[in-house]
């Protein structure tokens, strides 16, 4: 298992400013050294938003004498740095954001005064994407055709003179689209939704891996990986390569739509015409299901087309470089980029207290990659911790937000100058000792966490079944992330429900015949005893056909419409079965290790705000079904004890009585 940290490195008490990360100090790798971080994920090289010659003074600029009296390094010699202690580093790119600064310069236009953060001197302007590609200000870079020899063309042959006019999403009335979720709205900065289905955009960020490749990075990672798609929440995108590739996908329709003449087809006009304004109604606009399988299409191609590119570019200069995503909330327009990727990282949705179910899912959905989840300060828990941590407070509740990943199968990564949104002037740091030790005990336990559990339930997943209930209940608007509870969703209720009574399961995803590729098989669910299908309506062929054989093989397939409790969907005895005082705090999931023991995982999320710390349980009896007769048991607490237990087997059910589980306990039965 991976050991991320979230590396944004912002400075505490300011804005958590994109694109560009603050300056890196050598004192920080101790820190990781600290945190046995493996990883680094939204960790350099992110200029180049703002320009290719940032980008490289990110990378190669000189660093003055009194910087580095404090250990400031360029970028690159901060990469050399952590790979000489064995941290990956992955480059950063924004693919979604272009941007424009104020900026305030000598007379000469050849020295940067301020930027951003204005002083009220020198002479007023702009610097950004639009100055770049105008060659503007030559005294402060190189020209574009340093980079483009041939200079930008777009797809209609034309030279390009303004990147922004010509790569950002609009909306039905051609209006151009911010990223709002990263413009700081007391700043005058402007940061633009880019579209990558634009060949001279995907161009463009091509040239920002290049230099990322070149500045040492072990991996690139590309952020809002689900572009042009993420600009509906603002009602796009109906630029003209997307309406030309639209075009394109209905002529691969057997039959057109009434009142569709392709020569003469543009969709934004067509829906206008008709009333729609791609913002209200979606659910009754004309052609919106096909709009959105052509986006799924076109994000699959052009994601896959950039991961190919830094492999490709890697290895002609003697490299083999990793590929990750921002696959935030795991949502199953990603599923088809899973393949292209080697690490998948993942920023989560809605960050709460207590969320095992949402772990399942993602393990479910990554399969063998490994996974790195960042916290989200939008719409959950983040900015009330960070003020409890800052008070001293709510040490527990973070060490469970490290815990619980760890214990459903993925890596929850430490923060470390974390994003705080756009609105919030802070970053999240967490307590140093309190992550150091956290972190210490899950990587002095790696061996007891594997991606195969020993979990006798799986609960499947379709894409298709819970598109329509899901896009309902889950408010599409990034700022907020809101989720409407008035939708009942039968999937999270049943994953819920398990997680809150302490049984352990597995989440197998089915996808569409078009999101990506389907690979179930009876094989896929024969580890099972019982695979419940909570509203699923939609099988391809070949989940039929697993289903059946699954079933032909003595499985049990439960499959409802409405969930009415765990009783009717998994009646009788339960793999594990908990009793004592505080068990209802507690929840548990598997790892099947080698030579066929198996790890328990079992967190106590029982936190009481008064005495600031999670409550011991009483004595617990923790009865679990397992493969085999596993005759010896210990556990291994958060607090560093290890205790040998009594383990009382029969029919393949081991019994083990545990004393006063603390946050974070792993029992291991061999």
């Amino acid at each position: 298992m991976q050991r991320g940290v979230y590396f944004d490195a912002w400075f505490p008490r300011q804005h958590c400013y994109h694109p560009s990360l603050p300056p890196r100090r050598l004192r920080m790798i101790d820190d990781l050294v600290d945190y046995r971080a493996t990883t680094l994920v939204w960790a350099s090289l992110g200029g180049g938003s703002i320009s290719l010659p940032w980008l490289e003074q990110e990378a190669f600029g000189p660093v003055d004498a009194r910087s580095r009296f404090y250990g400031f390094v360029n970028d690159s010699e901060f990469i050399a740095a952590a790979q000489a202690r064995g941290i990956k580093v992955f480059g950063i790119v924004f693919e979604a954001q272009g941007w424009e600064f104020p900026v305030e310069l000598t007379e000469a236009e050849d020295e940067v005064l301020a930027v951003n953060e204005l002083r009220g001197v020198g002479k007023r302007d702009w610097i950004g994407l639009r100055e770049f590609a105008q060659n503007r200000y030559p005294k402060l870079w190189k020209p574009v055709e340093a980079y483009f020899p041939d200079g930008l063309v777009n797809s209609a042959g034309e030279p390009v003179t303004d990147l922004i006019e010509e790569c950002c999403a609009r909306d039905i009335h051609q209006t151009a689209l911010h990223a709002r979720w990263v413009e700081c709205p007391d700043r005058e900065h402007q940061c633009f939704y880019m579209d990558r289905n634009n060949p001279v955009w995907r161009n463009y960020l091509k040239a920002i891996i290049k230099i990322q490749i070149d500045a040492g990075v072990d991996g690139v990672q590309l952020d809002e990986t689900e572009l042009p798609l993420g600009s509906l929440q603002y009602g796009g995108c109906f630029c003209r390569d997307c309406m030309a590739g639209f075009r394109d996908h209905l002529a691969t329709l057997p039959v057109l739509p009434e009142g569709v003449d392709l020569d003469t087809f543009h969709y934004g006009q067509w829906l206008l015409e008709r009333g729609f304004d791609f913002k209200t109604r979606l659910d009754e606009t004309p052609l919106y299901a096909e709009y959105y399988r052509y986006q799924l299409g076109a994000i699959r191609a052009h994601f896959g087309e950039l991961a190919a590119y830094a492999r490709e570019y890697g290895r002609s200069v003697g490299r083999e470089v990793l590929v990750s995503g921002n696959f935030f909330n795991m949502d199953p327009q990603y599923l088809g980029l899973v393949d292209d990727v080697d690490l998948i990282v993942t920023e989560m949705r809605n960050t709460t207290h207590r969320q095992p179910e949402w772990f399942r899912y993602v393990a479910g959905f990554a399969g063998e990659k490994d996974v790195i989840v960042v916290e989200n300060p939008y719409g959950g828990v983040v900015p009330a911790l960070v003020d409890s941590l800052k008070e001293g407070r709510g040490y527990d509740l973070f060490r469970l937000s490290l815990f619980e990943a760890a214990a459903f199968g993925i890596n929850m990564s430490v923060p470390y100058g974390s994003w705080m949104g756009a609105t919030i002037e802070d970053a999240f740091y967490a307590p140093h000792e309190v992550a150091a030790d956290a972190q210490r005990f899950l990587a002095e336990h790696e061996r007891f966490f594997a991606r195969r559990s020993a979990n006798e339930v799986a609960v499947v997943y379709s894409v298709e079944s819970n598109r329509e209930l899901i896009a309902k209940a889950d408010v599409s608007d990034n700022l907020v992330n809101a989720r409407d509870d008035s939708v009942v969703v039968p999937y999270r209720q049943v994953t819920e429900a398990l997680a809150g009574a302490g049984v352990p399961f597995d989440v197998v995803i089915f996808p569409d015949d078009r999101t990506a590729p389907d690979r179930v098989t009876g094989e896929t669910l024969a580890p099972y005893r019982t695979v419940l299908l909570p509203h699923c309506t939609y099988l391809t062929e070949a989940q039929q056909a697993a289903l059946a054989s699954y079933a032909d093989g003595g499985g049990t397939v439960v499959r409802f419409d409405t969930f009415t409790g765990l009783e009717s969907v998994l009646p009788g005895e339960r793999q594990v079965e908990l009793a004592g005082t505080g068990v209802e705090a507690l929840a548990v999931n598997t790892a099947a290790l080698a030579g066929g023991a198996v790890a328990v995982h079992v967190v106590n999320y029982g936190y009481d705000a008064d005495t600031d710390g999670v409550r011991p349980t009483g004595e617990v009896s923790l009865d679990v079904r397992l493969p085999g007769s596993l005759g010896t048991a210990t556990a291994y607490g958060s607090d560093g004890s290890v205790t040998p237990l009594a383990v009382t087997a029969a029919d393949g059910r081991h019994r083990v009585a545990l004393d006063g589980l603390g946050p974070y306990t792993i029992v291991v039965f061999a």
